[in-house]
């Protein structure tokens, strides 16, 4: 096993998997849960949610949503009435059976009370369109009641069988929105306004490059008209699904009952959207960026931004680089900075740059003696290891300028990976020995004829899926017809296969 740093994180290059695992734990980010398939995120993984909240949930109201709660709970019967809805979430579903527990009469312990089973089964929330749509058909009477734009910020129950921390698990935190419309193409601006934040924030604020594009019907959304996604490409070359935007036509409408009264007065179905992402973001996250050093993170989301390390092995000498820290500190956060000063006296100068580097602040101060007396201090940064001494005056405008270069550059170096890990395809032999070993081989764009038939051969030959028809195409070519790389049918255009998480 090679090793890159002394903190014994293994090498992205010998064992990914074991990487990811270990980097998400050391980096203090979350741990393992006593709960099979759930995790704890710690404090410094939570701060990352919350800033990717903060940011997603001020571009939704910004296109007018609102914020709502609905329960935890589904009666079962709900999801009984949208049939591909049901069937895409029947295996994942958790069920309450009982409302009380009682002393076993037999042994030790407790068991469900059997006087205690409720008169209908609740499903534990795996997603939230049935019991919201069982409220919009009380909601809605006329066209003056639409549109309604609500958004949820919640947990969800999926049972998971093979589970990673933040990528899928038991549980997770997301963010669902959910919106009623009159008309089709209301529904659709709506599903592409959506869209489009969610490229913005991976590709702004996350500096993770998208593509952006349209699901095949076998990997659509059960239970929508259609659906649209961003996809990302992680550092072993596999695809992330990043988010998802769904038109859900009147399919729900219709098995809520839910009406209303045009403008003309006819009695008309509402259009619906839904849309989400999760959690599943810092994953995303992590296996865009890091290194063996550990987690990368760009700055606009970083819980830390700037972390100040004084210097200083005497009582004398520490109390002046602490002073100068904090004077620094004080600057840096009247400029709205996330900024953490690095006190600890115990702690050798290595080992706490280890600590943060391990944690991914993307700005090192480091404030030393022999600087100070030459009137500067010097700054490192994370994503390139470069250190550069800046005078003291120049401390503001440096660490700004930093970390802007910090947030561009990280977003270019994960663009050029993706674009040296996309490769077009024109026979089944060529894609055949990309797909041949176990891991990921990238984004592959290739004709395919459009069937289900041959999207299901090439999965199960390849383990490839197809992860989106772009919307905007890779390359002007490929919106030209051509011939199916698997079955010699004629294809409309090329879509973008690839191994995914």
């Amino acid at each position: 096993m090679r090793v890159s740093s002394n903190l014994g994180i293994p090498s992205r290059a010998d064992n990914f998997s074991e990487w990811y695992n270990e980097l998400v734990q050391k980096a203090d980010l979350a741990d393992y849960s006593a709960v099979r398939g759930c995790m704890v995120i710690k404090p410094h993984g939570y701060a990352l949610w919350e800033n990717m909240q903060r940011a997603l949930d001020d571009m939704f109201k910004a296109t007018g949503h609102q914020n709502a709660y609905f329960p935890l709970f589904i009666p079962k019967s709900f999801f009984e009435k949208e049939a591909e809805h049901v069937d895409g979430f029947a295996k994942e579903c958790a069920v309450v059976t009982h409302h009380r527990l009682k002393a076993n009469p037999n042994g030790p312990g407790l068991i469900p009370d059997p006087d205690a089973v409720l008169e209908e089964p609740l499903i534990v929330r795996p997603t939230s369109e049935t019991i919201i749509w069982n409220s919009y058909s009380k909601w809605i009477q006329s066209y003056r009641d639409l549109p309604i734009l609500i958004n949820q910020w919640a947990n969800v129950v999926r049972w998971e069988m093979r589970t990673r921390m933040f990528l899928r698990t038991t549980e997770f935190l997301w963010q669902e929105g959910h919106t009623a419309h009159a008309t089709y193409d209301e529904a659709e601006e709506e599903t592409k306004t959506i869209l489009e934040c969610y490229r913005s924030f991976a590709e702004d604020w996350m500096a993770v490059p998208v593509l952006v594009g349209l699901k095949s019907e076998g990997e659509k959304f059960k239970g929508a008209d259609h659906t649209y996604c961003i996809e990302a490409l992680t550092q072993d070359g596999k695809a992330i699904q990043a988010g998802t935007s769904h038109h859900l036509g009147q399919n729900f409408a219709k098995a809520f009952d839910c009406k209303f009264q045009s403008a003309e007065g006819k009695l008309e179905y509402v259009y619906a959207t839904s849309w989400g992402v999760s959690t599943r973001l810092i994953g995303t996250l992590i296996m865009a960026h890091s290194d063996d050093k550990g987690f990368v993170c760009p700055p606009r989301i970083a819980p830390i931004q700037v972390v100040i390390v004084p210097m200083g092995k005497d009582a004398e000498t520490r109390e002046r680089t602490i002073g100068v820290s904090r004077s620094i500190a004080e600057s840096l956060r009247a400029k709205g900075l996330r900024v953490k000063i690095d006190e600890r006296d115990k702690e050798s100068p290595g080992a706490k740059y280890n600590h943060w580097e391990l944690r991914g602040v993307p700005v090192r101060i480091e404030v030393g003696p022999r600087d100070l007396d030459a009137g500067s201090v010097v700054l490192a940064r994370r994503d390139t290891g470069e250190k550069a001494t800046v005078l003291l005056d120049d401390v503001l405008a440096s660490v700004e300028a930093s970390l802007q270069a910090a947030q561009k550059d990280i977003y270019q170096k994960a663009l050029a990976f993706r674009e040296a890990n996309t490769r077009r395809v024109d026979t089944w032999a060529e894609f055949q020995e990309i797909f041949s070993g176990e891991g990921g081989a990238g984004f592959v764009v290739a004709h395919w004829d459009g069937t289900q038939e041959t999207e299901d051969a090439i999965s199960d030959a390849t383990k490839a899926t197809i992860r989106c028809i772009p919307l905007v195409p890779l390359h002007p070519s490929d919106e030209e017809p051509g011939v199916c790389v698997f079955s010699g049918k004629p294809s409309a255009r090329r879509v973008v296969f690839a191994r995914a998480y």
